[in-house]
């Protein structure tokens, strides 16, 4: 599923990168057939916000945003467990489950790191990616709800994840 490889590098820390980009991205949002009407409008919104600013002010924005505001975290378990004892078993248990899957992390952040779940969520078909986001369900609505009162133009990219991990979805 290309949207979540698309929401992770979108959640991922700006780099010069994902300015190059931009075009091809616009491009993917634009025609994708993955996307609903109003997964493609939120997407073209916060695209149009990355291209109008510059890479320092999107990389302040982020730092701000997720690395500053602990409501605002991008690794799920710390809304769970904070510091608590029970975040590490949580943290093995999701890479054993990359690992199950063949995937390998390589990566310095934790399994729990919002942009490499949604790239492990991009390995697995459309009702396996939900099932496995759907676990996450109460943490991403808290996210997204935190994010929306902030104003902050991320929270149109949780929001589709939250309602991406919707199991009443699949029984529809």
């Amino acid at each position: 599923m290309q949207i979540y490889k698309l929401l992770s590098a979108l959640l991922d820390y700006p780099d010069q990168d994902l300015l190059a980009h931009l075009p091809d991205l616009q491009d993917f949002v634009g025609q994708s057939s993955e996307l609903d009407h109003a997964e493609r409008e939120a997407l073209q919104g916060f695209l149009r916000h990355v291209q109008h600013r510059t890479l320092t002010n999107l990389q302040t924005d982020y730092v701000l945003t997720f690395d500053m505001t602990a409501e605002h975290s991008l690794h799920l378990t710390h809304h769970l467990f904070g510091d608590d004892k029970n975040r590490g078993p949580a943290l093995i248990d999701l890479g054993e489950l990359y690992k199950d899957y063949g995937v390998e992390v390589v990566s310095n952040e934790l399994p729990d790191y919002l942009p490499l779940i949604l790239e492990f969520a991009a390995y697995l078909d459309d009702n396996e990616a939900t099932v496995f986001l759907s676990d996450a369900k109460k943490v991403l609505a808290v996210l997204t709800d935190n994010l929306q009162k902030a104003n902050s133009p991320y929270a149109a990219l949780l929001s589709i994840i939250d309602n991406r991990a919707t199991l009443t979805k699949l029984a529809a």
